[in-house]
């Protein structure tokens, strides 16, 4: 393992770490994504169902709109209506002539007529010889209500569905005529007005056939109004200048769609297929009353009631005509100028009539689709687009800051749900697009765990580095302890060795065998304190460090210090100063007298290295007794003293300051980290601190009472 981790540097060891990190980071991210995704899935499929549900309901709600529409009969479309038994003769007024309009249906203009030669009538307007003042229809009203026909036969008339008001004009024709049988039309509707042309009830009984002539130019138009909706898609054209584009040209993303393309495409063609569905006809037994006299002599005063007060005409003023007619289901378009039509085509006498209403397109779908799309949780996270015929031409949003959508760009999203409406809204389209989809259930247990493995995988990484990168500086400095050792060991055995060869062979005198002698007395310590560190070392490395602490003086300690190092600072030249007080000398602190003095020595022997070469040669020990009751032992060099960057790695193992092959201090590098230990191990403190000149290691223990 060391030759390994000798053989990387810090680089080579990032990347192999890279490596590691990224052989966990991606399954795990791999593993994170799946099951957001499958929550983001389950999240999407939660809203499609909502999605179905609200269609479903806002397509009710317009059936229910429609189904009561159905249930208008042929006759509420004129002015006047029969009431209860024809044979009573009482008129009132048509649920349909109420002003101003009002209707299940929002944003419904008015209801219409187109009779048999393409004329526009409405149930607003009184027929012709009906008084309005005495249906209690003021002048200012009917002028109201005027002005309404004219705006409903202008809309259809740009439209080309009805002849516009000026042309009925330039035609000669009436203001207003009975509604459902215009005036020049009841001329031809029988050979004798005065009951030749009359049905009986018995007549009335049997339907009337459909005629297969051509019908007129305005109904004719209704015929091709959704011949577009049963066209092939490639044959539509954007119709409306209002659209926004065609639906497929949005290009919303349908990635989260959980159906196969197969079964998709099943889908949309059932959706369509409302568009092609056939409503069967109903017949209904209908009476509307006419007038015997000229137009203008029914103004006879009405008879009321005296339960309803409704009026009616007096039996001799008018015939009740009764008859079958045919009724398709109604039928709706958009128009070219944005308004939607309601029609249904109904056959009466031979005869083919047109019957509707026209209805504002923002009221109409603000009133069902927007009302509902805003009640629910979905106008968060979605835009509903409505589509007509294939034509994108308006689209809501529940979000304050987008509002009202009427750019295609602001329409891109991820498909949600896609739904047709039923007959015979079939040509209309609810497209539900997310442009924001809410965090799943789970999805911030996820967030954290996902988190968690992140900060552990960098923590794990980080850690790994630096445990890495350390045993490769350790294993570095071991290697460098060994050459430091080698050298250590050498110097002393050669100088012992050489001294020793002198002194056997005799060529030295009395005076030089002494000082031989002191030198191998010292290098021999040397050694011996070497090996001590050895030692010391080893057991550190195994944590078999014994420490036996004993109550001992302040000093009686440094007594035992002086006696050791004493003649080695003088061999060495060094001055020695010891100085300590009465009270820190008599003070009793608990350590292990043996690595006690194995520290100061350590201490003494290092500043002896670093500052061989001051101006000044001295060392000073001491010792002093703190106010918080602990003994301070001090040992001061005035050296160079010692960098700050290096004031905290002096104490680690094997740390030198300086290179190996270019150092001029001897030394291992393990001095300084047994004092470190050592000190610990006995409840110690040790620090260093700069002086003005030198350095000034510290060591304090608790002192016992």
């Amino acid at each position: 393992m060391q030759t390994v981790l000798t053989g990387l540097d810090r680089k080579r060891l990032r990347r192999w770490l890279a490596v590691f990190f990224l052989a966990l980071a991606i399954p795990t991210g791999i593993l994170v994504y799946q099951a957001y995704s499958q929550l983001k899935w389950e999240a999407f499929h939660q809203h499609r169902v909502l999605a179905e549900e609200l269609a479903a309901r806002i397509d009710k709600r317009y059936r229910q709109l429609l189904e009561a529409e159905e249930t208008h009969r042929f006759s509420d479309y004129a002015f006047l209506v029969i009431a209860g038994d024809p044979a009573a003769s009482f008129v009132q007024r048509s649920p349909l002539s109420d002003y101003p309009v009002s209707s299940a249906i929002p944003g419904l203009i008015g209801h219409f007529q187109v009779d048999a030669a393409g004329g526009f009538n409405t149930p607003l307007l009184p027929q012709a010889g009906v008084e309005p003042a005495a249906y209690g229809i003021s002048a200012q009203e009917l002028d109201r209500r005027q002005a309404l026909a004219a705006h409903m036969q202008q809309i259809l008339g740009r439209n080309r569905l009805v002849r516009d008001a000026e042309s009925d004009a330039a035609d000669g024709k009436a203001a207003y005529a009975p509604s459902g049988m215009r005036s020049d039309s009841l001329a031809t509707g029988g050979a004798d007005r005065d009951g030749a042309a009359q049905l009986s009830l018995d007549d009335a009984a049997t339907s009337p056939p459909r005629l297969a002539q051509q019908q007129p130019a305005g109904q004719a138009v209704f015929d091709r109004l959704n011949e577009e909706a049963a066209a092939p898609q490639q044959a539509r054209k954007q119709k409306h200048s209002t659209a926004l584009g065609r639906v497929e040209d949005l290009k919303l993303d349908s990635r989260y769609q959980a159906l196969p393309a197969e079964e998709r495409q099943a889908e949309v063609a059932g959706a369509r297929a409302p568009l092609l569905e056939k409503r069967t006809a109903r017949r209904e037994r209908s009476a509307l009353p006419e007038p015997l006299t000229e137009p203008g002599s029914w103004s006879a005063a009405p008879v009321f009631e005296a339960e309803t007060a409704v009026p009616h005409a007096p039996q001799s003023a008018l015939r009740i005509h009764t008859f079958n007619s045919e009724i398709d289901p109604f039928e709706i378009s958009l128009l070219d100028s944005g308004h939607f039509v309601l029609f249904r085509r109904v056959w009466r006498d031979g005869q083919r009539y047109v019957q509707g209403a026209l209805i504002e397109q923002q009221p109409f779908l603000q009133g069902v689709i927007q009302t509902a799309f805003h009640e629910t949780a979905l106008a968060q996270m979605s835009d509903l687009i409505v589509a007509y015929q294939g034509n994108v031409f308006t689209a809501f949003t529940g979000q304050t800051a987008r509002g009202y959508l009427s750019s295609a760009e602001e329409l891109r999203g991820a498909l949600l749900y896609q739904r047709r409406l039923s007959a015979p809204l079939s040509g209309m389209e609810l497209i539900f697009s997310i442009t924001r989809l809410p965090a799943a259930p789970g999805s911030s247990l996820i967030s954290w765990i996902a988190a968690v493995l992140a900060l552990v995988l960098l923590g794990g990484f980080y850690l790994m580095y630096r445990l890495g990168a350390g045993q490769i500086d350790l294993a570095r400095q071991q290697q460098d302890f060994v050459s430091a050792v080698s050298h250590e060991l050498k110097t002393p055995l050669t100088s012992i060795r050489l001294y020793g060869e002198m002194l056997r062979e005799g060529w030295a005198d009395d005076k030089k065998k002494q000082v031989y002698y002191d030198y191998i007395f010292d290098e021999s310590e040397r050694l011996s304190r070497l090996i001590t560190n050895v030692l010391q070392l080893a057991r550190m490395t195994r944590n078999d460090l014994q420490v036996d602490l004993k109550p001992v003086s302040a000093g009686e300690l440094l007594d035992t210090v002086r006696s050791r190092i004493g003649a080695q600072l003088e061999r060495a030249g060094f001055e020695f100063t010891l100085d300590c007080n009465d009270a820190a000398a008599r003070s009793i602190v608990r350590v292990d007298p043996d690595y006690f003095t194995q520290i100061i020595i350590n201490l003494v022997d290092n500043a002896i290295k670093f500052s061989a070469r001051a101006e000044r040669r001295a060392i000073d020990l001491g010792c002093t007794l703190r106010q918080d009751g602990s003994v301070l032992f001090r040992v001061r060099d005035y050296g160079p003293g010692i960098p700050r960057d290096q004031m905290k790695k002096i104490f680690r193992l094997f740390y030198r300051s300086e290179n190996e092959l270019t150092r001029e201090t001897v030394g291992t590098g393990i001095g300084l980290a047994l004092v470190h230990q050592l000190v610990v191990a006995m409840d110690g403190q040790v620090d260093i601190v700069n002086q003005n000149p030198g350095a000034e290691f510290r060591v304090s223990f608790a002192a016992s009472r």
